[in-house]
Order: C-alpha cells, then structure tokens, then sequence
C-alpha cells in the first residue's frame, strides 16, 4: 500500500477547510430562492453520502478507489456553500457540520485502516468475534517475559527529572485522581491482575497503566474513541480478541482487556528488546511512529532526544506518569501516601425486585466507602447500563463485605420508592420522549442545545449512538426526553 494514499485524503480535507472560510455577496431572497436553497440541501445530502459511501470502499478495497474523487466531493461542497451564501435565507452552517462530520468519519478510517493494515502483528491468530478470550489464545501470553531478569521493578524505573516531575503531579493536583483509581483498581483487581502475574509483569505496572488510561473507570471513553480500563480502540482491541460479543463492546470487560493489554505489551516488548518505556510509547503513541523512531534513532531509548522530542506531547507525558504512579505503589510511605485497604473479594446476589444499579447505590449508601458504591457496580456489571432497570431474578457481581449491607438495607420500601424516583427523573422512560427527525447539517450538539432538556451523553444513549463520533443521518428518528 503506497504511502501517498493518505496525505492525498488529507490534502483534499484541508484545502476544504481554507475554502469554507471564503465569504460571499448576500443577496435579499427573491421569490424562486426557496427552490434554489432546495436543491442546494438535497446536492449536500447527496454529497455527503457519495463521500461516506467511498470512505467504506477505501476501508475495504483502497486500491478499487480513485483518490481524485474525495476532492471531487469536497470541491463540490465547497462550491455549494459558496452558492448558499448568496442567498439571506440559506444556513451555510449545514455545509460547514457536514464537513467537520465527513472530516471526523475520515480520520477514524484513516486511524482504523493504519491500524489493521499496516500494524498487523507477526502473529497470524485470531479470535472470532463471540469468542471469549482465553489466555491460551493469546499470542505470547504463556511466555515468561525476561524483562526483570531478576531484579526489582523498581530497578527498572529509571528516577529521572520527567520521572520526578510526574510524581510531582500525582502527590498534587493528580492526587485525587490517583486515589480514585486506587479505589476501582481494589476491586478490579481479581479481574485484571491474574494475566499481568502469569506474564511476569508486576502488579505496580497494571495499577499504573490503568492509573492513567482511565482511572479503574471500566466504561471510560476518550475523545479519540478509545475504550474501557485499558483504553483501547476499536481496531487494535479486534487484534487482540476485544470484538463483540451479542453486541457488548468487549473492551468494556476488565479481565478481557487485560489479557489482551498484556498481549500487546508483550509484542511491542519483543519489538523494543523488552524496554519498557517504548513499549509504553508505542501504547500510548502508535506503535509505527514509534516503531520508525526506534529504528531512526539506531535504536535509541526512549529518553534520548531524538525520540522523546520527536512524540506527541501526550506520549512524552503518558510514559513518565505511569513509571512515576508505579514508582508510587511500590513505595508510599515513601511520601507520606497512604492506599486505604478495601476488602475486595467478589460475591454476587439476586436481586429481588426490578431495580436501577443507582437504586441499589442509594440503598447501600457509604459502608465502608464514604463515595458509595456507583461505580464499583459499574465497573463489575459492565453489560448493565446506568439507564437500565433490572430484572428481578438477575444476579449481580458486588463486593463480598456489601452482600449483608444489602439484605439489610435494600429492603426498606420507602427508601427503594424514593430511590426509583431519583432513578426515573434522571432516566426517563419513553412515555416521557419526543421524536425528534434528524435535518440535513444537524449534529448532536446542536440537537442537544435545542431541545434545552437534554445533553449529549443523554441523548446518544437513549439513541444507542456510539461516541466520539455520534453519527446521525438526515432523516434518523430520535428519542429526546420531553421538557
């Protein structure tokens, strides 16, 4: 596959986004202007579905593609928007979303294909999408790695000054960011520790990663569309078996996760002749961009200058603070940190009565954790939305120590009946929605703003759109809670 595949595309987005800026004479409507405008919306609706029709043959088939025809597109969106902004009556914006819209959709395939095609391990195993990982499915899983060779993890952490400096942040303003994915990371820890040990690699390195891709928050998402404890996308977590499974994102599954994050680990390790900070870099980073460096630099560390700099600031600040939050777990009393003790061996119980999972936290209130118990249901329950009310007779993942805290508090029904009206204000049910159909240009956002009673994250759940990209279509009903 020819490198020139990709500037090409990207090339044709810019150019885009200069041209939309140019301004144009507004004429006073006249009365065949209606038409006009008309035919202007359904061209961009047009348009816009020629161009995400050539992104998904690009993503199946790049050679089948001719390259000149995304400019074809934009050049024609281009000249619409202009034409649009003759006329007083004409919403130029739907041509300036429809663009950052195609934009958004093209850089996740350009990530998506880079990834699947030009990352492919050296390893030809696959899962199958309704797989369940097993660690013998793994590649390298079983293979001791040799990268102590006998000595201390801490000997491994090298205390440097960007070392230094992270640790600074985690002892001050990341502090209560740390202390939180302590907290999760307690109760996860049966899920996620067991690959990381039977790999060889230490406990402080799983507490750390998780530390910083997501803070132990099992449903974490970032802007970029990376997922779960572990934070990966959606194309390198299919490499390691985090498909789907009856459409569960298994990326969401802790102990899923870990044993595909030990897996990467594992490849990019033997790539970087087991140093740990490129194989972190190559985490966070990209594992071609840090591949190139690597050998660019003649295999250089990761601290030498011709690769630090040459990283994204993210990365050069990603590697450090999860060398620095390890350094931290091996040695608290060090700083004067103390990591609360949780008693975190997992029971389970069936629920009684239909229930919410915040219904349940309002009823166990804060034994033995003064931040309740939310997210650590959450974090255990990954298939069970927020918004769901539970069947009675479902068996629930809960901590051992709060089985008894349940049998005696979440039987008061004066307190579930306050509970479930808390539930039911912040998560109406249908009988409280209005239909809403998508017009051509129109985003989330705005959408949201509109109807004032609502935000994004509300609206893409009801609606079962996934962030970061929240694709509609014009014509798509949606269900937006009533004011």
């Amino acid at each position: 596959m020819e490198s020139l595949r990709f500037p090409l595309l990207i090339a044709a987005a810019l150019t885009l986004a200069t041209a939309c800026n140019t301004a144009a004479t507004v004429k006073e409507p006249e009365p065949d202007d209606t038409g006009k405008i008309t035919a202007l919306y359904s061209g961009l609706d047009t348009r816009v579905q020629s161009y995400e029709a050539l992104l998904q043959q690009f993503a199946a088939e790049p050679e089948t593609v001719d390259l000149t025809q995304f400019s074809a597109i934009l050049d024609g969106i281009h000249a619409d928007a202009d034409e649009c902004g003759a006329f007083s009556d004409c919403d130029t914006a739907r041509f300036t979303h429809a663009y950052h819209d195609l934009l958004n959709q093209q850089t996740d395939m350009l990530f998506g294909y880079m990834s699947e095609d030009t990352l492919t391990p050296a390893t030809d195993e696959s899962l199958t999408s309704t797989d369940v990982i097993a660690t013998r499915d793994l590649p390298e899983m079983n293979r001791t790695l040799t990268l102590l060779r006998g000595t201390e993890f801490s000997d491994v952490i090298p205390m440097n000054r960007y070392v230094k400096a992270a640790m600074d942040d985690w002892l001050t303003w990341r502090r209560p960011q740390l202390m939180e994915a302590w907290e999760n990371y307690q109760f996860l820890k049966p899920l996620v520790l067991p690959p990381y040990e039977e790999a060889g690699l230490p406990e402080a390195l799983v507490f750390a990663v998780i530390a910083k891709e997501s803070l132990g928050r099992v449903h974490s998402t970032s802007r970029a569309g990376a997922r779960g404890p572990f934070q990966f996308m959606r194309a390198t977590g299919r490499r390691y078996g985090l498909t789907t499974d009856d459409g569960f994102d298994m990326r969401l599954d802790a102990a899923a996760a870990a044993m595909a994050s030990v897996a990467y680990l594992n490849d990019q390790l033997e790539v970087f002749n087991n140093n740990m900070e490129l194989a972190l870099a190559a985490y966070n980073g990209g594992e071609n961009r840090v591949r190139r460096l690597y050998q660019r630099s003649g295999r250089a560390s990761f601290w030498d200058t011709d690769i630090l700099y040459a990283l994204p600031r993210e990365t050069r600040d990603y590697v450090p603070l999860v060398m620095g939050a390890a350094w931290l777990y091996l040695h608290p009393e060090d700083y004067n940190l103390e990591f609360p003790v949780y008693e975190n061996v997992h029971g389970s119980l069936v629920l009684p009565v239909e229930m919410s999972l915040s219904e349940i936290t309002v009823c166990l209130g804060q034994v033995y954790n003064r931040n309740g118990w939310f997210r650590t249901l959450r974090n255990l329950n990954p298939r069970i939305e927020a918004t769901d009310r539970i069947e009675a007779g479902t068996r629930l993942v809960i901590p051992e120590i709060l089985v008894p805290v349940f049998e005696e508090r979440c039987h008061d029904q004066e307190l579930l009946a306050r509970a479930e009206e808390l539930h039911a204000a912040n998560y109406p049910d249908g009988s409280e929605m209005e239909i809403y159909t998508v017009q051509s240009g129109d985003t989330m956002s705005q959408i949201a703003r509109r109807h004032r009673c609502t935000s994004i994250g509300e609206l893409a759940a009801l609606n079962n759109i996934r962030p970061p990209r929240y694709m509609i279509r014009a014509g798509q009903n949606l269900k937006v809670p009533a004011c």
